[in-house]
């Protein structure tokens, strides 16, 4: 594969990951924290995915949608979380240019998938609360099952010009990366070629990403909030808003806080859930 200038990058030694510098006991207490995080997104999201499977209350769409997120959140802190464990451990942070760049598509894939996935689960609440006389007859399996495969499709697909443009990238200088994982910003600093296509497609591709998906999401929030307002019961406006709870939209991407707050924001605070948890613990 030709690199920029002709260069072979993978003659000239890996890039480093600078991470956290600072004392041992800091990275101790580091790895410890990312490590417990980690383990606690797996498992609460591996528990929501099992639940949702061995209950059959539970396969609903709006169910089928929080899956997909627990899968997501799980994939999205496994593209970079362990290397930044293996680097806390080791202090060594050294990653080849073909991991790098495979970790920073990944991430930022699935980090767009998020957004994509987040915008159809509130069109799901929108005819799940404004419309729901129709909403069984709209919201099928079969348009779940797309909807998903849409927001994974163009999750990935989003990445692919900024990723063929950060291939071409030439390297003749520092190779330390000023992150704890392959990050776009620290890794276009470092090139010595022309960079500038790569910022305005990375920034295009961000921008449409982002600000496509959350006015889907605001649009269908604002049906929400407006049908809310009309329902004359205050017995019927809290159902509607303990509804709500279920799918609060995290637009913030973090690497380890978010996908460990998932599970709790959008499933242990509804009834469903609680149940199907508790008759499993019991062995019903």
């Amino acid at each position: 594969m030709a690199w920029g200038s002709g260069q072979n990058l993978s003659t000239r030694g890996p890039f480093i990951l600078l991470g956290f510098p600072g004392p041992h006991s800091l990275q101790t207490w580091l790895f410890l924290l990312f490590l417990v995080m980690y383990v606690l997104t797996v498992a609460g999201n591996l528990a929501i995915i099992s639940l949702v499977g061995a209950h059959r209350r539970l396969q609903t769409p709006m169910y089928f949608f929080l899956c997909n997120l627990s899968f997501l959140e799980i994939s999205f802190t496994s593209a970079c979380v362990p290397k930044t464990l293996a680097t806390l451990a080791s202090r060594s942070g050294a990653i080849s240019f073909a991991g790098c760049a495979a970790q920073m598509y990944f991430v930022f894939s699935l980090g767009c998938t998020e957004y994509f996935l987040l915008a159809a689960m509130a069109y799901d609440r929108y005819l799940a609360i404004c419309l729901p006389l129709r909403y069984g007859s709209i919201m099928t399996p079969g348009l779940s099952a797309r909807l998903a495969l849409g927001s994974w499709l163009c999750g990935f697909s989003a990445i692919t010009m900024p990723t063929a443009l950060i291939s071409r990238l030439s390297f003749c200088g520092s190779r330390v990366i000023n992150h704890f994982f392959c990050y776009i910003a620290p890794w276009i600093v470092l090139s010595c070629s022309y960079t500038r296509g790569v910022e305005l497609a990375s920034f295009g591709i961000a921008f449409c990403v982002i600000l496509g998906s959350c006015f889907v999401t605001m649009l269908s929030y604002a049906y929400i909030v407006a049908t809310i307002i009309r329902i004359p019961s205050a017995q019927g406006r809290t159902s509607v808003e303990s509804s709500l709870d279920l799918t609060k939209a995290v637009t913030v991407l973090n690497t380890v806080v978010t996908p460990v707050l998932n599970p709790f924001i959008y499933t242990l605070r509804n009834k469903d859930v609680r149940e199907a948890l508790w008759r499993s613990v019991q062995g019903k």
